[in-house]
């Protein structure tokens, strides 16, 4: 069986789908299937790489920049003709939100094979951006196009397909199959430092985009004075975060680590006491970093997001503890009930731990994905591919 996976970037660049893209390659390939995957350089690096990295052939598009977060590549349609030509795969596995994949839908050569396209999020109507939200008007008819073709969409949650407006029409063809990590490796010998260890050690990882609600974290942790945070990543909302910590007096709590290497992450997740993901809307569709911290044995405190898959993964509050999003106040009541119950800590990171190793394993994600492109090509599938 031949991939050829199409995505926005690949490791190091860190991200949900950045990070399944390249756990779901590596599975494939360890299991005898031909893979190749299409992504794009980071803004700025103008020239295309080839490379392969454990037995993944990748190709990275040179990027000109990447406005409203879409890489602008204009030479990607036809490094996408020249990887139809080179993997001459059986099937397209089309990783969403991203506009490069609408190169599929002018290719004969494209049209001619199966897709499936992975749903990882869409552009939420709660989104402050107004310059997204009318760059989506552009994009919508491709992308109900790019759906009307597929032949499958993976959906990472119930709850975010129930709630998604440009789902509406393709629930036939839509399945459900959440996301999954692997096991781990690689820590490093040395975590990032808590401001004041003697405190409840939190840890934060994402971009530090608004829509992961990390000013309403800073303003959550005004209120409790026993904890210190550990804030791992970058993004446009860096220096206003920096500035509202100045002014909340948390700064010397804080510790903007900044964007770093997994093996640090994975230290970081090892020495901390809890984890916090306080995202505001659907943007944040699944929240891979809570499986991290679950597979760490780390209690977790979310947001409760509608229609999102946070609720899921969390199973509705038994495996971590749920508050109203945006909510300062909540958020800092559940941090100070962490911080102050050992037992509540111990016992919500076994029951993450659990429901990962039930639930969101990369193996288990990984073969319902196998078996929905064998499902997708019939009696066409190799039988080597078949016996995996």
């Amino acid at each position: 069986m031949r991939i050829l996976h199409v995505g926005k970037y690949y490791a190091p660049q860190r991200g949900g789908m950045e990070r399944h893209i390249q756990d779901l390659a590596q599975w494939q390939v360890s299991h005898g299937i031909d893979v190749e995957v299409l992504v794009h350089q980071p803004g700025g690096r103008w020239r295309t790489s080839r490379e392969c990295i454990d037995g993944v052939k990748l190709t990275r598009v040179g990027c000109l920049a990447t406005p409203l977060y879409a890489p602008l590549s204009p030479t990607f349609p036809l490094q996408f003709a020249r990887a139809l030509r080179s993997a001459q795969p059986d099937l397209l596995h089309l990783h969403l939100p991203n506009p490069s994949c609408f190169a599929a839908l002018a290719s004969a050569p494209a049209r001619r094979l199966p897709w499936i396209v992975h749903w990882q999020a869409e552009v939420s109507p709660e989104v402050p951006d107004w310059r997204l939200r009318l760059a989506y008007r552009a994009y919508r008819p491709f992308e109900q196009a790019l759906l009307a073709h597929a032949a499958a969409i993976i959906c990472t949650s119930q709850a975010y397909l129930d709630a998604s407006p440009a789902l509406a029409r393709w629930h036939a063809k839509a399945r459900v199959i959440p996301l999954g990590i692997d096991a781990g490796t690689g820590v490093g010998t040395r975590a990032p430092e808590w401001p004041r260890p003697d405190t409840l050690k939190l840890l934060a990882v994402g971009r530090l985009s608004h829509y992961k609600g990390f000013a309403t974290l800073i303003d959550a942790l005004a209120q409790v004075p026993e904890a210190s945070l550990v804030l791992i990543g970058d993004g446009e909302e860096s220096t206003r975060l920096r500035d509202q910590a100045q002014r909340r007096g948390v700064s010397a709590r804080i510790n903007f680590a900044g964007a770093t290497d997994d093996a640090t992450v994975n230290a970081a997740y090892a020495a901390a006491d809890a984890f916090v993901l306080p995202s505001l809307d659907r943007s944040e569709s699944f929240g891979l970093v809570l499986l991290e911290a679950m597979r760490a044995r780390l209690p977790v405190i979310a947001s409760a997001i509608p229609g999102s898959g946070v609720n899921h993964v969390l199973a509705e509050g038994a495996a971590g503890l749920l508050v109203e999003r945006g909510d300062a106040v909540a958020l800092g009541l559940a941090i100070r009930r962490i911080a102050n119950d050992r037992s509540l800590r111990e016992t919500l990171g076994a029951a993450g731990r659990q429901r990962w190793e039930e639930h969101f394993t990369l193996e288990r994600s990984a073969r319902a994905v196998l078996a929905l492109y064998l499902q997708t090509l019939g009696t066409h599938a190799p039988a080597a591919a078949q016996a995996d």
